[in-house]
């Protein structure tokens, strides 16, 4: 039905290749990060070194500062076999920035972080594996749905269009830099994931730019529900009219407690690709990485979920490294992607 067809100016092959096998997106950036035992003074660099409050931790500001952090940790996951990797973004919004007095900064730690994905993309891509950058946009460290006062169950301190304004400037500054795709991922409030998906409607229609879109959300226990209150199953059909690309699950959870919420969610989406990325089990601080699972035991579980049919992209999440992407691409590489039953997925075109 060419009524259904959606012309994607950048990363519609994406869309073929997890038609044909299960694409890899990679792991953890924080968890890469830390082992650079990065200090107050490596974070303002020479840019920020009179900064009036401390910046140590916020990871955004290394593309300004420390680009070839970035540039290592992107190439580290590329050569473990990633189809995609996300932008180092996942705070990069006026409202997470305002925490550190760096608001006004925001598209411009999106384009450098785009900018650094993308030379690292194409440095690896060759005919036969196109590598993919994936805007990544976080879930802000406030909440559209939920009061921040215990006292005031009708109290906010964000409304819906103040975060799609945010999420608007990071858009932009992801397209500038060269993102083929938007991933919004880590969702606990479905309002704002609503938000972020408005103001990338609005962007891409006022470009002319069509990305695809993915929509990663998280179940923070044994619930099964996000932190706002939704099913998985409530989820995907508040976000399903905007046509992502592909719906999924990622972090909270490790792969094991993951796994009956990533069935759920296969079954009920039928109409669209299903993306999961678990954290390396649960924390442990006595591990390197923070996380209790080792590379075998996390792609021993996603080898499990490619056997039950459930994906169509897997990564990982905080705790995973490059070797653990390494075991998934390789355990997962075997098995046949997860069938996708709607015209809408017989007619995507890259343009």
């Amino acid at each position: 039905m060419a009524s259904n067809s959606i012309v994607y100016t950048r990363g519609g092959e994406l869309a073929e290749i997890m038609k044909r096998r299960i694409a890899i997106i990679d792991g953890a950036m924080g968890t890469m990060i830390q082992r650079y035992k990065l200090g107050e003074a490596d974070y303002r660099g020479q840019r920020f070194a009179d900064h009036p409050k401390d910046v140590k931790g916020n990871n955004e500001l290394l593309q300004l500062v420390k680009p070839e952090v970035l540039h290592e940790i992107h190439s580290q996951y590329l050569a473990a076999g990633a189809d995609v990797i996300e932008t180092n973004t996942f705070g990069a919004t006026s409202i997470a920035q305002e925490d550190y007095g760096l608001a006004h900064l925001a598209r411009e730690m999106n384009v450098e972080a785009a900018r650094i994905a993308r030379a690292c993309a194409d440095a690896h891509a060759t005919p036969g594996h196109p590598r993919f950058v994936a805007g990544a946009l976080g879930p802000t460290p406030r909440t559209a749905s939920i009061s921040p006062d215990v006292n005031d169950p009708g109290a906010r301190n964000v409304h819906f269009d103040e975060l799609r304004a945010a999420y608007r400037e990071q858009a932009q500054g992801l397209l500038e830099g060269g993102a083929d795709l938007f991933l919004v991922e880590t969702i606990f409030d479905t309002l704002n994931a609503k938000a972020a998906i408005f103001a990338l409607d609005e962007l891409m229609e006022e470009t002319g730019e069509r990305l695809p879109v993915i929509v990663s959300g998280t179940v923070t226990d044994a619930s099964g529900r996000i932190l706002s209150g939704q099913t998985v199953t409530a989820f995907w059909h508040s976000v399903r009219h905007a046509r992502p690309l592909a719906i999924g699950l990622n972090c909270a959870l490790g792969a094991a407690l993951m796994r009956p919420y990533i069935e759920e969610l296969a079954k009920v989406a039928a109409d669209t690709f299903v993306s999961c990325y678990p954290n390396a089990g649960l924390p442990n601080p006595m591990s390197d990485t923070g996380f209790d699972e080792t590379p075998e035991v996390t792609g021993s579980l996603m080898e499990e979920f490619a056997r039950a049919g459930f994906l169509n992209l897997a990564g990982g999440c905080c705790g995973t490294t490059p070797a653990h992407i390494a075991e998934i691409a390789k355990r997962v590489g075997t098995y046949r992607p997860r069938g996708v039953h709607d015209p809408l997925f017989s007619n995507l075109v890259a343009a």
